[in-house]
């Protein structure tokens, strides 16, 4: 079992190479399609070993798969999926000199991912993390005009920051293992609750290491390069950003918390994660109200969700397995609206809100799987978000955070209305009239312009995955044991 922890690493690599050698070739278009489905074979495989009570390790220990890890490899692949399959219509790289590049770096980048997930040491782990940050940076600038360009510029600047934060936070938990018998990154050896870390040490790096990888998962107030790069970035790039980069920096968080909660209790880092959350759902409720753009429309809804995600987090065990299936539903419905606002900006031509009109009338094919994976990630039954929502908020209420969750209530109810309003303004109402009339002006375009059985997988496993008890649900309260430092 111990050769599939090498597979979502290898496999990507191999890719990578593959589409650097056929650049000539149409094959290359599909090297993203293919990374992402050997890390998603891995996550599965991976998790019928933990199912059955197996824990694999590899690499003289620095790789491990415990439930935590192989559910957070599955949703690395599944979102991969779902981005590059979804995207090959609309992905830049089919049609720019810089083709086999682009591939090369959407392999690269799932098998860092992959290797931030599967790391047994936060220090390999925040190496991975880092190395995303190169990956998607071109990724970011892919296009060359100058906002994409300045958007990677900011993107490298802001995230080289926080990952220097997260750095110096990391060599602090490191110094609080020195007095100890076993000086140690392994964030299983750190979770042990008799290690005697010094907790002085352990507060002041924990903070800084949830500080830095908070940057990277997109919270207020270090959120500012986020719209701007999923705006600027090719679709397929969106999603994965969105999906996947955004959801492992919050599992770099939850490993840290399960130190650090251990050692000083679970008070000091509660407040953060809760002021940042709050923080996050108001940047993203004042910033959709008057909201222009549908990508950047869409980007700012990352930060709401994240917010939610992270003051569910900060409310701990009661919470947590609704925040994991909440990094999974978000993942995929994300990536499903960044891979269709991708087909919508190429054939309308334009990102501005007030300049798509009526899709439900013209472009049926593009509308009603747009209006579907709006109502998901907004918190419609029986999608899975919803059920998250509804159990952070509730978990919330059982350990005494009311205020917490009701003020984030709030601020979720104008969200809510300005995702409304949003997307009515581009689907619903009649086309408008052409000059001179033409007969084809108003025949319904039932195409949807790229593949869509990955959006229709993907609308249907959120809508499904709630209502399975098992494995998933075993699965989920096996990831939360793990946090707990029960397994």
């Amino acid at each position: 079992m111990s050769v599939i922890l090498w597979m979502p690493l290898v496999g990507p690599l191999v890719f990578a190479g593959l589409s650097l050698l056929l650049r000539g070739s149409s094959l290359r278009r599909f090297v993203g399609v293919a990374a992402s489905s050997a890390v998603l074979v891995s996550g599965l495989f991976l998790i019928g070993a933990v199912l059955g009570g197996d824990v694999p390790s590899a690499g003289g220990g620095m790789l491990r798969a415990d439930a935590l890890s192989a559910y957070m490899l599955s949703v690395v692949g599944a979102v991969g999926l779902v981005s590059t399959w979804g995207g090959l219509s609309s992905a830049a790289s089919s049609r720019t000199r810089d083709a086999a590049g682009y591939e090369a770096l959407i392999a690269l980048f799932l098998a860092a991912m992959s290797l931030a997930v599967l790391a047994d040491s936060i220090g390999l782990m925040w190496a991975a993390v880092e190395a995303t940050t190169i990956a998607t940076a071109f990724l970011v600038g892919h296009h060359r005009t100058r906002r994409s360009l300045e958007a990677a510029w900011k993107y490298v600047i802001l995230g080289s920051v926080g990952v220097a934060i997260a750095l110096l936070g990391i060599v602090l938990i490191y110094a609080a293992s020195v007095g100890t018998d076993t000086p140690t990154l392994s964030w299983r050896l750190l979770s042990q609750a008799d290690l005697g870390l010094d907790p002085a040490l352990i507060t002041a790096g924990g903070a800084l290491a949830v500080l830095g990888f908070a940057t990277k998962s997109g919270l207020a107030p270090m959120h500012s390069w986020l719209p701007d790069a999923h705006s600027q970035a090719p679709a397929p790039v969106s999603g994965l950003m969105s999906g996947v980069l955004l959801s492992v920096a919050l599992y770099a968080i939850l490993r840290i918390q399960s130190i650090t909660n251990l050692v000083i209790g679970p008070e000091f880092l509660r407040t953060m994660l809760c002021i940042g959350g709050l923080l996050s759902l108001l940047v993203a409720a004042s910033l959709l109200i008057r909201q222009r753009d549908y990508k950047r429309m869409l980007a700012y809804s990352s930060i709401e969700h994240m917010g939610l995600m992270a003051i569910g987090v900060a409310i701990g065990p009661a919470a947590l397995p609704s925040v994991l299936l909440y990094i999974l539903g978000h993942g995929l419905i994300k990536a499903t609206l960044f891979v269709i606002s991708g087909r919508i900006l190429k054939i309308e031509g334009t990102p501005v809100i007030a300049d798509v009109r009526a899709l439900l009338v013209r472009r049926p094919g593009l509308a009603i799987p747009w209006l579907m994976a709006m109502a998901a990630i907004v918190g419609f039954p029986p999608f899975s978000i919803f059920f998250s929502e509804v159990g952070i908020i509730m978990a919330g209420w059982s350990v005494g955070l009311g205020g917490v969750v009701g003020a984030a209530l709030l601020l979720l109810l104008v969200i809510f209305a300005a995702f409304t309003r949003l997307t009515v303004q581009m689907t619903i109402g009649a086309p408008a009239a052409t000059v001179p009339p033409s007969p084809q002006a108003f025949t319904p375009d039932y195409s949807t312009h790229g593949p869509i059985l990955p959006i229709i997988l993907a609308l249907a496993t959120t809508a499904t995955i709630a209502f399975v008890a098992e494995p998933v649900g075993t699965l989920l309260l096996q990831a939360t044991a793990v946090l707990g430092g029960t397994n």
